[in-house]
Protein backbone atom coordinates (compact mmCIF):
# COMPACT_ATOMS: atom_id res chain seq x y z
CA UNK A 1 0.00 0.00 0.00
CA UNK A 2 2.74 2.45 0.99
CA UNK A 3 4.70 1.53 -2.11
CA UNK A 4 1.61 2.19 -4.24
CA UNK A 5 1.12 5.63 -2.65
CA UNK A 6 4.79 6.42 -3.08
CA UNK A 7 4.77 5.35 -6.70
CA UNK A 8 1.59 7.34 -7.37
CA UNK A 9 2.98 10.47 -5.71
CA UNK A 10 6.23 10.13 -7.63
CA UNK A 11 4.35 9.72 -10.88
CA UNK A 12 2.35 12.88 -10.19
CA UNK A 13 5.51 14.87 -9.42
CA UNK A 14 7.26 13.61 -12.54
CA UNK A 15 4.17 14.33 -14.62
CA UNK A 16 3.93 17.90 -13.33
CA UNK A 17 7.67 18.43 -13.84
CA UNK A 18 7.53 17.09 -17.37
CA UNK A 19 4.55 19.28 -18.20
CA UNK A 20 6.24 22.45 -16.98
CA UNK A 21 9.52 21.48 -18.62
CA UNK A 22 7.73 22.19 -21.88
CA UNK A 23 7.41 25.90 -21.04
CA UNK A 24 6.67 27.75 -23.16
CA UNK A 25 4.10 25.60 -24.94
CA UNK A 26 1.62 28.34 -25.89
CA UNK A 27 1.73 32.06 -26.85
CA UNK A 28 3.27 34.50 -24.38
CA UNK A 29 2.04 38.08 -23.98
CA UNK A 30 4.23 41.00 -22.95
CA UNK A 31 1.95 43.72 -21.58
CA UNK A 32 3.15 47.30 -22.18
CA UNK A 33 0.82 49.73 -20.36
CA UNK A 34 1.48 52.58 -22.82
CA UNK A 35 0.72 53.20 -26.50
CA UNK A 36 3.10 51.87 -29.18
CA UNK A 37 6.17 53.84 -30.19
CA UNK A 38 8.15 54.77 -27.09
CA UNK A 39 11.34 53.09 -25.91
CA UNK A 40 9.77 50.51 -23.62
CA UNK A 41 7.51 49.40 -26.47
CA UNK A 42 10.32 49.16 -29.03
CA UNK A 43 12.64 47.22 -26.73
CA UNK A 44 9.92 44.93 -25.41
CA UNK A 45 9.08 44.03 -29.02
CA UNK A 46 12.73 43.13 -29.56
CA UNK A 47 12.59 40.91 -26.47
CA UNK A 48 9.33 39.27 -27.59
CA UNK A 49 10.78 38.60 -31.04
CA UNK A 50 13.89 37.03 -29.51
CA UNK A 51 11.75 34.93 -27.16
CA UNK A 52 9.77 33.63 -30.13
CA UNK A 53 12.97 32.91 -32.04
CA UNK A 54 14.58 31.06 -29.13
CA UNK A 55 11.62 29.00 -27.96
CA UNK A 56 9.46 28.55 -31.05
CA UNK A 57 6.15 29.84 -29.71
CA UNK A 58 4.34 33.08 -30.61
CA UNK A 59 5.25 36.02 -28.39
CA UNK A 60 3.52 39.35 -28.81
CA UNK A 61 3.45 42.79 -27.23
CA UNK A 62 -0.01 43.94 -26.18
CA UNK A 63 -0.34 47.68 -25.52
CA UNK A 64 -2.70 48.60 -22.67
CA UNK A 65 -2.53 52.41 -22.27
CA UNK A 66 -4.19 53.68 -19.14
CA UNK A 67 -4.84 57.33 -20.00
CA UNK A 68 -4.69 59.47 -16.88
CA UNK A 69 -4.14 56.26 -14.91
CA UNK A 70 -0.68 55.92 -16.40
CA UNK A 71 0.67 52.36 -16.28
CA UNK A 72 -1.49 51.22 -13.39
CA UNK A 73 -4.55 49.82 -15.26
CA UNK A 74 -2.23 47.64 -17.36
CA UNK A 75 -0.33 46.58 -14.26
CA UNK A 76 -3.58 45.55 -12.58
CA UNK A 77 -4.31 43.27 -15.53
CA UNK A 78 -0.93 41.55 -15.19
CA UNK A 79 -1.41 41.26 -11.42
CA UNK A 80 -4.59 39.31 -12.05
CA UNK A 81 -3.01 36.93 -14.54
CA UNK A 82 -2.18 33.33 -13.71
CA UNK A 83 1.44 33.11 -12.45
CA UNK A 84 2.56 30.70 -15.14
CA UNK A 85 4.95 32.80 -17.27
CA UNK A 86 2.52 33.45 -20.09
CA UNK A 87 1.76 37.05 -19.07
CA UNK A 88 4.76 39.32 -18.60
CA UNK A 89 4.60 42.96 -17.53
CA UNK A 90 6.96 45.51 -19.05
CA UNK A 91 6.74 48.21 -16.40
CA UNK A 92 8.28 51.54 -15.51
CA UNK A 93 9.63 52.30 -12.04
CA UNK A 94 6.26 53.59 -10.87
CA UNK A 95 4.50 50.23 -10.88
CA UNK A 96 6.58 48.66 -8.06
CA UNK A 97 7.59 51.93 -6.36
CA UNK A 98 4.39 54.00 -6.49
CA UNK A 99 1.69 51.41 -7.24
CA UNK A 100 1.44 50.02 -3.70
CA UNK A 101 0.97 53.53 -2.24
CA UNK A 102 -1.94 55.00 -4.21
CA UNK A 103 -4.91 52.93 -3.08
CA UNK A 104 -5.20 50.35 -5.86
CA UNK A 105 -6.03 47.09 -4.02
CA UNK A 106 -4.61 44.85 -6.74
CA UNK A 107 -1.19 46.54 -6.41
CA UNK A 108 -0.95 46.64 -2.60
CA UNK A 109 1.09 44.83 -1.49
CA UNK A 110 3.32 44.70 -4.56
CA UNK A 111 2.12 41.61 -6.48
CA UNK A 112 5.16 41.33 -8.78
CA UNK A 113 8.64 39.87 -8.80
CA UNK A 114 11.21 41.47 -11.13
CA UNK A 115 12.82 39.46 -13.89
CA UNK A 116 15.20 42.35 -14.51
CA UNK A 117 15.58 46.02 -15.46
CA UNK A 118 16.75 46.83 -18.99
CA UNK A 119 16.24 50.53 -19.77
CA UNK A 120 16.78 53.99 -18.35
CA UNK A 121 14.89 56.59 -20.38
CA UNK A 122 16.45 59.83 -21.61
CA UNK A 123 13.66 61.72 -19.84
CA UNK A 124 13.59 65.49 -20.25
CA UNK A 125 11.68 68.66 -19.44
CA UNK A 126 11.09 70.42 -22.77
CA UNK A 127 9.29 73.41 -24.29
CA UNK A 128 8.89 75.16 -27.63
CA UNK A 129 11.85 77.14 -28.92
CA UNK A 130 9.60 80.21 -29.04
CA UNK A 131 9.11 80.32 -25.26
CA UNK A 132 10.88 83.22 -23.46
CA UNK A 133 13.09 80.98 -21.29
CA UNK A 134 16.08 78.86 -22.28
CA UNK A 135 17.07 77.17 -19.03
CA UNK A 136 15.48 75.76 -15.89
CA UNK A 137 16.64 78.82 -13.98
CA UNK A 138 15.02 81.18 -16.50
CA UNK A 139 11.83 79.10 -16.43
CA UNK A 140 11.80 79.40 -12.64
CA UNK A 141 12.01 83.20 -12.79
CA UNK A 142 9.34 83.37 -15.50
CA UNK A 143 6.96 81.03 -13.65
CA UNK A 144 7.01 83.15 -10.50
CA UNK A 145 4.93 85.81 -12.29
CA UNK A 146 3.38 83.90 -15.23
CA UNK A 147 1.18 80.84 -15.73
CA UNK A 148 2.99 77.69 -16.82
CA UNK A 149 1.25 74.39 -17.60
CA UNK A 150 2.77 70.90 -17.59
CA UNK A 151 1.94 67.85 -19.70
CA UNK A 152 2.93 64.49 -18.21
CA UNK A 153 2.16 60.77 -18.28
CA UNK A 154 0.46 60.74 -14.89
CA UNK A 155 0.68 62.88 -11.77
CA UNK A 156 1.83 59.96 -9.60
CA UNK A 157 4.66 58.93 -11.92
CA UNK A 158 8.27 59.39 -10.83
CA UNK A 159 9.35 61.93 -13.50
CA UNK A 160 6.25 64.01 -12.83
CA UNK A 161 6.85 63.95 -9.10
CA UNK A 162 10.49 64.95 -9.64
CA UNK A 163 9.38 67.84 -11.87
CA UNK A 164 6.77 69.02 -9.33
CA UNK A 165 9.35 68.82 -6.53
CA UNK A 166 11.96 70.60 -8.64
CA UNK A 167 9.58 73.48 -9.24
CA UNK A 168 8.65 73.77 -5.56
CA UNK A 169 12.28 73.70 -4.45
CA UNK A 170 12.98 76.40 -7.05
CA UNK A 171 10.31 78.66 -5.57
CA UNK A 172 7.33 78.21 -7.91
CA UNK A 173 4.63 75.79 -9.01
CA UNK A 174 2.78 74.87 -12.20
CA UNK A 175 -0.57 76.60 -12.52
CA UNK A 176 -2.10 73.62 -14.33
CA UNK A 177 -1.14 70.11 -15.39
CA UNK A 178 -2.65 67.32 -17.48
CA UNK A 179 -1.95 63.66 -18.22
CA UNK A 180 -1.51 62.33 -21.77
CA UNK A 181 -1.17 58.84 -23.22
CA UNK A 182 1.57 60.10 -25.52
CA UNK A 183 3.66 63.25 -25.22
CA UNK A 184 5.07 64.14 -28.61
CA UNK A 185 5.71 67.18 -30.77
CA UNK A 186 2.00 67.69 -31.43
CA UNK A 187 1.22 68.28 -27.76
CA UNK A 188 3.61 71.23 -27.65
CA UNK A 189 2.80 72.52 -31.13
CA UNK A 190 -0.94 72.56 -30.37
CA UNK A 191 -0.40 74.75 -27.31
CA UNK A 192 -2.16 72.27 -25.05
CA UNK A 193 0.61 72.76 -22.48
CA UNK A 194 3.70 74.95 -22.12
CA UNK A 195 6.07 72.27 -20.82
CA UNK A 196 6.21 68.53 -21.41
CA UNK A 197 7.79 65.89 -19.22
CA UNK A 198 8.65 63.28 -21.86
CA UNK A 199 11.33 61.09 -23.43
CA UNK A 200 13.62 62.31 -26.16
CA UNK A 201 12.42 59.37 -28.25
CA UNK A 202 9.02 60.99 -28.76
CA UNK A 203 10.46 64.49 -29.27
CA UNK A 204 13.27 63.74 -31.74
CA UNK A 205 11.13 64.52 -34.83
CA UNK A 206 10.91 68.18 -33.71
CA UNK A 207 14.18 68.48 -31.80
CA UNK A 208 15.13 71.62 -33.76
CA UNK A 209 11.88 73.33 -32.74
CA UNK A 210 12.11 72.76 -29.00
CA UNK A 211 14.37 73.52 -26.05
CA UNK A 212 15.47 70.95 -23.48
CA UNK A 213 15.51 72.70 -20.10
CA UNK A 214 16.60 69.76 -17.93
CA UNK A 215 16.86 65.98 -17.88
CA UNK A 216 15.62 63.68 -15.15
CA UNK A 217 17.87 61.13 -13.48
CA UNK A 218 21.32 60.71 -12.01
CA UNK A 219 23.17 61.33 -15.31
CA UNK A 220 22.78 63.69 -18.25
CA UNK A 221 21.37 62.16 -21.42
CA UNK A 222 24.02 61.40 -24.08
CA UNK A 223 22.13 63.37 -26.74
CA UNK A 224 21.94 66.51 -24.56
CA UNK A 225 25.25 66.45 -22.68
CA UNK A 226 25.22 70.21 -22.02
CA UNK A 227 21.79 70.15 -20.38
CA UNK A 228 21.92 69.59 -16.59
CA UNK A 229 19.78 67.14 -14.71
CA UNK A 230 17.19 68.33 -12.24
CA UNK A 231 19.28 66.50 -9.64
CA UNK A 232 22.17 68.86 -10.47
CA UNK A 233 19.90 71.91 -10.31
CA UNK A 234 17.95 70.78 -7.25
CA UNK A 235 19.96 68.34 -5.08
CA UNK A 236 18.24 65.20 -3.84
CA UNK A 237 15.94 64.56 -6.81
CA UNK A 238 17.85 61.55 -8.15
CA UNK A 239 15.07 59.27 -9.39
CA UNK A 240 15.54 57.91 -12.92
CA UNK A 241 12.74 56.57 -15.08
CA UNK A 242 13.58 52.95 -15.82
CA UNK A 243 11.71 50.01 -17.30
CA UNK A 244 11.89 46.31 -16.48
CA UNK A 245 10.18 42.96 -16.90
CA UNK A 246 7.94 41.67 -14.10
CA UNK A 247 5.95 38.52 -13.38
CA UNK A 248 3.12 37.84 -10.93
CA UNK A 249 4.49 36.46 -7.67
CA UNK A 250 4.52 32.69 -7.67
CA UNK A 251 5.61 32.31 -11.29
CA UNK A 252 7.97 29.30 -11.59
CA UNK A 253 11.65 30.21 -11.73
CA UNK A 254 12.13 28.26 -14.96
CA UNK A 255 9.79 30.67 -16.75
CA UNK A 256 11.61 33.69 -15.33
CA UNK A 257 14.96 32.21 -16.37
CA UNK A 258 13.83 31.67 -19.97
CA UNK A 259 12.37 35.17 -20.19
CA UNK A 260 15.62 36.60 -18.80
CA UNK A 261 17.70 34.65 -21.33
CA UNK A 262 15.63 36.04 -24.21
CA UNK A 263 15.84 39.58 -22.84
CA UNK A 264 19.61 39.48 -22.41
CA UNK A 265 20.05 38.11 -25.94
CA UNK A 266 17.77 40.80 -27.42
CA UNK A 267 19.64 43.61 -25.67
CA UNK A 268 22.93 42.43 -27.21
CA UNK A 269 21.64 42.77 -30.77
CA UNK A 270 22.83 45.47 -33.16
CA UNK A 271 19.28 46.85 -33.27
CA UNK A 272 19.24 47.47 -29.52
CA UNK A 273 22.70 49.04 -29.59
CA UNK A 274 21.66 51.33 -32.45
CA UNK A 275 18.52 52.36 -30.55
CA UNK A 276 20.68 53.39 -27.61
CA UNK A 277 22.99 55.36 -29.88
CA UNK A 278 20.16 57.10 -31.72
CA UNK A 279 17.99 58.00 -28.72
CA UNK A 280 20.38 58.44 -25.81
CA UNK A 281 18.68 55.65 -23.90
CA UNK A 282 20.74 53.57 -21.48
CA UNK A 283 20.21 49.88 -22.33
CA UNK A 284 21.62 47.20 -20.03
CA UNK A 285 20.52 44.26 -17.87
CA UNK A 286 20.10 44.25 -14.10
CA UNK A 287 19.06 40.84 -12.82
CA UNK A 288 16.31 40.16 -10.29
CA UNK A 289 18.51 40.76 -7.24
CA UNK A 290 19.93 44.02 -8.63
CA UNK A 291 16.45 45.13 -9.65
CA UNK A 292 15.13 44.47 -6.14
CA UNK A 293 17.93 46.60 -4.68
CA UNK A 294 17.14 49.40 -7.16
CA UNK A 295 13.47 49.31 -6.21
CA UNK A 296 14.28 49.54 -2.50
CA UNK A 297 16.55 52.56 -3.05
CA UNK A 298 13.96 54.29 -5.22
CA UNK A 299 11.23 53.77 -2.64
CA UNK A 300 13.35 55.73 -0.13
CA UNK A 301 13.88 58.67 -2.52
CA UNK A 302 10.25 58.63 -3.61
CA UNK A 303 9.14 58.79 0.03
CA UNK A 304 11.28 61.88 0.57
CA UNK A 305 9.77 63.55 -2.51
CA UNK A 306 6.25 62.82 -1.31
CA UNK A 307 7.03 64.34 2.07
CA UNK A 308 8.24 67.49 0.32
CA UNK A 309 5.15 67.77 -1.88
CA UNK A 310 2.78 67.07 1.02
CA UNK A 311 4.21 69.93 3.11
Amino acid sequence: MNKMITHTALALVLSATAAFAEYPEKPVEFIVPFPPGDLEDVLTRMIADKFQEMYGVPAAVVNKPGGGGGPFPGAVEVAGAKPDGYTVGSFVIDVPVVGPTIGIPELDPNPFDPVGIFLTYPFVVATLASQPYDTWEELSEYAKTNDVSLGHYGSFLAPTQVTFAGAQKSGWDFTSEAAFDLLDCNVLASGDVDIVNATLQTLLPCIDDIKILASIGEARTPLTPDTPTIAELVPGLTLSLWNGLFLPKGTPQEAADKIEAAAKAALETDAAKKLAQDTGALIYWKDAAQASDQIAQDIEVNTEIHQLLDN
